[in-house]
């Protein structure tokens, strides 16, 4: 094409009307080759529709398509339809006679024009057409909004037809002041970016009737004094006012609408980094050159003042090529500038490296790619793998993402560092800048056990057809194993002689990534070497449905809400045994068990706990899948608290499903784990700090459920578990029991009565034996338990009634009486188990507590323990208000109070001696004291003195 002559216009010496005229020619000159552009690419139906629009909104006719009343606005200023659109028209409605609009005073539409990819190099068959409808500013409300329903009405016409259309109205005085009360594309963001989509609207926008654009008129070296550019133009009659229409000056750009694109350009990248690489790196351009921003829009109009009116290189898309090309190069950031090359050619996607289809001849755009990438020295074989994307799989992808994970962050790290440093931060985008960084994060960002997400946007199918999965030792030496995938269906001899696409330590982390990547569909067929491990067909083709059912894709959008929290897990599933089988050996030997105890926790009489290894799956608020593997003893234990752990303190809380596919008892197994969880789960949730017991085979474990500290500790025998449930606890803590803890035992009974500001006494008796057992449950759910000599219940239970008055006497006389209310009484309760022993316990039922009679003088011995050196502790009797103290008797004390006590008893006998009150308070000294600390005290001195009256 011939270069036309520079036009320089200079006002302050006149301008030439006809050099005005000569302007706007060339940008209609330009306009008219970007629309016959856009018109070739369309359907038949679509160019119907893009002819006639014009039309529809210059008139109004009953029987056309968007009338809404004969008020509606209509008249496109200056608009005159051709003999082919009236010919159109009349196809629609035969009766309608088209009539121009004289005489009508000044039409209230005043310019129709069409931004997007329509007429450029990237238009697509699916390409919409966004129309800015300008209008007067002196419409009524109602007249706007029988505009904007007759626009809805061709909007949904022009849809029935095959076009999707959507219409903008813009009254250009409140745009040009910045004004805006609605989106004005349907690839907008708001109203922070109102130069930038002027800019894009100048140098993209093709006119379609009405007024044109007074900025075409205005020379870039005039920009900055633009209004008063205008102002002459329209005041001297160089132009007249009603053939032009005002949308404002590109003379600057506030830097926080480069903040405002970036981010929302990197938003939408992080799901389609194609689409946006290209305007987030035309922002950074444009940022980096802040504050002398020469801006597209001013570049485009540049070369139509030179007469640079090459169609290709106007095109927009390469307008904006050859600025990130030039900005790239400057930088010798070669690697940046090739990905850009990439994107731009898979936005075009006009395949190249295939010749066109039927034997067309070559569109405008190929031959246009054709000679950019000759330019760029592509070769064929990268053009073949571009062409072929639809065809990528993992190993094209995760090298593919590696470079535009690389883009993306390098854009969110120049944003934040462009936000400190041009101070355009309002603490709105310092938290939209923040929610974008853990989009990043959440999408991108690689830590322990997250499955990472290689595929965004890059190709759209990683599904293999066939695939091979197998277990093999990580070496010769470790014992450990590893499991690969391969693309194909490998036998056991060739897949050694293959790479494989994904390795991992554990099945069920290369399972969920399979998953989450789409690499695994339901048309894929699997081949299975399991090595050492006991996975079959069938399990693994459970796990996989598991996890498709459990994690639906594609996941849904997470929402700005969600990001402003810390991330909390919404899914969870649990499989239990992946791959092993809890009786292998029975398996082996062929052997089935048959056993009364069908608890998967402590399975037959060895009671076996079947519950080996635990995966858990997790997906959380911010759409990271994480993967997290149990084995070992505690197991169970180790995922149940981990769970509980990451529940967020007020909900909501997660959807947990428990799945088993193992060979041997697999329902019973999951049953079992569902259950557990859902009961811990229930006793978490109530708010309170409790504790819950669970048995699995001979061993203990004792859940502590604080909220967000969840701990459990593992108790080898019955002795060791009763020492744990005796140590103080610094507030009531409930204790539940699991329905498989403790069966048979009066425990099982005992431990769930526990209730806060109550001591709860249980005995139950044995007189084969003539013993009893006594256990208490104090104030905050910590036992003691004693086993005693049983002549009566009045000699078992009134020493203990009696010490418990009188520790309750000093609790009482300790508080101040101003303040008895914030402290209430502790209540004492007696309870009985029956039957008695030997017999199983089958209830618990309530008992008056024990009365001594009056004519039944009670023998009172009274100890005051006091701290000593280190561990040791000072002791003091008073036997009948009689003092026996270490200072005086060392050693020998308790030989001399026994020796003491036998000489008040008649004939001497050595039935046992009890403790009735003690005082703790200088050991104790600030710790708060419970009733549990007294009764082991109490314990240790009975001992000491019961041994000491037997052997004097």
């Amino acid at each position: 094409m011939t270069r036309s002559q520079e036009i320089r216009p200079d006002i302050d010496d006149g301008i030439d009307r006809k050099v005005l005229a000569q302007l706007r020619a060339r940008f209609l000159q330009i306009n008219q080759g970007r629309l016959q552009r856009a018109t070739q690419a369309l359907s038949t139906r679509q160019q119907l529709v893009l002819k006639l629009l014009p039309l529809l909104l210059h008139v109004n006719h009953p029987l056309l398509p968007g009338y809404v009343s004969a008020s509606t606005p209509a008249g496109l200023s200056g608009f005159e339809p051709d003999d082919a659109s009236l010919a159109e028209v009349q196809r629609l409605t035969r009766s309608f006679s088209y009539k121009p609009r004289r005489g009508q005073g000044a039409a209230p539409l005043h310019g129709l024009f069409m931004m997007g990819s329509l007429g450029t190099v990237a238009q697509a068959e699916q390409s919409d057409m966004d129309l800015w409808l300008c209008h007067a500013a002196n419409l009524s409300e109602q007249a706007l909004q029988e505009l904007r329903k007759k626009c809805d009405q061709l909007e949904s016409w022009a849809a029935g037809l095959g076009a999707e259309v959507h219409v903008f109205l813009i009254e250009p005085l409140r745009f040009a002041r910045g004004m805006r009360d609605t989106q004005l594309t349907s690839d907008d963001c708001g109203t922070t970016q109102h130069y930038l989509l002027l800019d894009e609207f100048y140098r993209t926008a093709i006119w379609l009737g009405g007024r044109t654009p007074i900025w075409w008129l205005v020379p870039v070296y005039e920009e900055n004094r633009y209004e008063d550019y205008c102002r002459t133009l329209l005041s001297k009659r160089f132009v007249r006012e009603e053939d032009v229409l005002d949308l404002g000056h590109l003379a600057q750009i506030p830097p926080q609408e480069f903040l405002g694109a970036g981010m929302w350009q990197l938003y939408k990248g992080i799901e389609s980094p194609y689409k946006s690489a290209l305007k987030l790196l035309l922002t950074e351009v444009y940022a980096s050159e802040h504050p002398k921003v020469e801006c597209l829009a001013l570049r485009f109009k540049q070369a139509v003042f030179e007469g640079r009116l090459d169609l290709d290189e106007l095109d927009p898309y390469i307008v904006v090529y050859r600025r990130l090309e030039e900005y790239l190069s400057a930088r010798g950031d070669q690697e940046r500038l090739e990905l850009i090359r990439r994107c731009l050619y898979l936005k075009v996607n006009k395949k190249i490296s295939r010749p066109p289809t039927r034997g067309r001849p070559k569109s405008w755009q190929r031959l246009l790619l054709e000679r950019l990438t000759g330019e760029w020295g592509w070769q064929t074989r990268q053009l073949n793998l571009l062409d072929s994307r639809s065809q990528w799989k993992v190993r094209q992808v995760a090298a593919e993402r590696r470079l535009l994970v690389n883009e993306l962050t390098y854009s969110y790290r120049f944003l934040t560092q462009f936000a400190r440093s041009a101070q355009v931060g309002s603490s709105l985008s310092n938290r939209d800048l923040n929610v974008l960084g853990r989009r990043l994060y959440a999408a991108f960002e690689r830590k322990a056990g997250k499955v990472e997400f290689i595929n965004p946007g890059i190709a759209p199918d990683l599904a293999e057809d066939t695939l091979t999965l197998v277990q093999r030792p990580s070496s010769e030496t470790s014992g450990d194993y590893q499991w690969e995938l391969f693309s194909g269906s490998l036998g056991a001899q060739e897949w050694p002689d293959f790479a494989p696409i994904k390795r991992s330590r554990e099945l069920i982390e290369l399972l969920a990534w399979c998953h989450r990547n789409g690499v695994i569909d339901a048309s894929t067929r699997l081949s299975l070497h399991p090595g050492s491990s006991d996975l079959s067909d069938f399990e693994l083709a459970n796990l996989i449905t598991s996890l498709q059912q459990m994690f639906a894709l594609p996941l849904p959008l997470v929402e700005e809400a969600a990001l402003l929290r810390s991330s909390t897990p919404s899914r969870i599933l649990l499989l239990v045994n992946v791959g092993l089988d809890p009786l292998k050996q029975h398996s082996q030997m062929n052997l089935h068990m048959t056993s009364g105890r069908t608890d998967a926790l402590g399975y037959s009489g060895v009671r076996e706990n079947l519950v080996l290894t635990l995966d858990q799956v997790s997906l959380n608020s911010w759409n990271e899948l994480q993967v997290a593997r149990y084995d070992g003893e505690d197991a169970l234990l180790d995922c149940l608290s981990d769970l509980l752990n990451g529940l967020p303190p007020a909900g909501p809380y997660p959807e947990v499903q428990v799945r088993c596919y193992c060979r041997n008892r697999a329902p019973a197994i999951a049953s079992r784990v569902e259950e557990l969880l859902r009961d811990l789960l229930d006793n978490y949730t109530s708010g309170k700090a409790s504790r819950y017991l669970l048995q699995v085979r001979q061993h203990y474990h004792v859940l502590q459920l604080t909220p967000g500290q969840v701990s459990h500790t593992a108790l080898g025998d019955l002795p060791a578990l009763l020492e744990h449930l005796g140590a103080e606890q610094a507030l009531f803590s409930p204790l539940s029991l699991d329905r498989y803890a403790l069966e048979g035992s009066d425990l099982a009974l005992i431990l769930p009565l526990g209730k806060p500001q109550t001591i709860q006494v249980f005995y139950r008796l044995n007189e084969q034996s003539s013993e009893a057992e006594l256990t208490v449950l104090d104030e905050h759910n910590a036992l003691w338990r004693r086993r005693l000599p049983y002549r009566d219940e009045q000699s078992l239970l009134t020493p203990l009634q009696r010490f418990l008055q009188s520790l309750l006497y000093r609790r009482n006389a300790q508080l101040p009486l101003d303040d008895l209310s914030s402290d209430m009484p502790l209540e004492v309760l007696y309870h009985q188990l029956l039957p008695d022993a030997p017999l199983r316990a089958q209830s618990v039922e309530r008992r008056v507590a024990p009365q001594a009679p009056i004519s039944h003088p009670f023998y009172d011995v009274q100890a005051i323990i006091e701290p000593g050196d280190g561990r040791q502790r000072h002791v003091t009797l008073y036997c009948n208000h009689r003092e026996f103290s270490e200072l005086e008797y060392g050693r020998d004390l308790y030989r001399a109070v026994a020796q003491h006590i036998l000489a008040q008893r008649a004939g001497g006998e050595r039935y046992p001696c009890y403790i009735t009150d003690l005082d703790l308070s200088a050991v104790l000294a600030e710790q708060q004291a419970q009733t549990v600390h007294y009764l082991r005290y109490k314990s240790e001195l009975e001992d000491a003195l019961n041994a000491a009256l037997q052997q004097a």
